[in-house]
């Protein structure tokens, strides 16, 4: 099997357990193992007090295009860490997209960088996040 076959078996397998992502209405794409895309609609209930995306909804879709990255090698890998900056602000009825790539993977640890940009093609955050894999496979293989 291929690396973008494994890739998005993987992607799959976790779609179908993910319900933290069909809650925000996050859509996920792998491209191959290391890059993914997940994109999302910014709705009335993801606005702050200030009438912009809260930082919080941002996060989450970036650290879904990181999850989906790092796992498409079929070894479940999890958050080690992860930070973000916020660029410019996000209003009601944007839509974002995340694209994770890997900038690093050794046996254990991983670096991801993830742009986040609007329907403009405006970069609004930039995310990195390390993973660490555990060894255990998610395809049984």
């Amino acid at each position: 099997m291929s690396n973008t076959e494994t890739a998005r078996q993987c992607c799959d397998w976790m779609v179908a357990a993910d319900r933290a992502t069909k809650g925000i209405g996050i859509e996920v794409t792998v491209k191959t193992a290391g890059v993914a895309e997940a994109s999302m609609v910014v709705t009335g209930r993801m606005l702050n007090g200030h009438k912009v995306c809260h930082g919080g909804f941002i996060f989450s879709l970036a650290d879904t295009a990181f999850a989906y990255a790092c796992n498409g090698y079929d070894n479940v890998s999890v958050a080690a860490a992860a930070s973000i900056e916020f660029l410019r602000p996000v209003k009601e009825h944007d839509r974002l997209t995340a694209v994770a790539s890997e900038r690093y993977r050794g046996r254990r640890r991983g670096v991801y960088d993830v742009t986040v940009s609007n329907q403009d093609g405006e970069q609004v955050a930039e995310f990195r996040g390390r993973s660490h894999s555990t060894g255990k496979s998610m395809l049984g293989g």
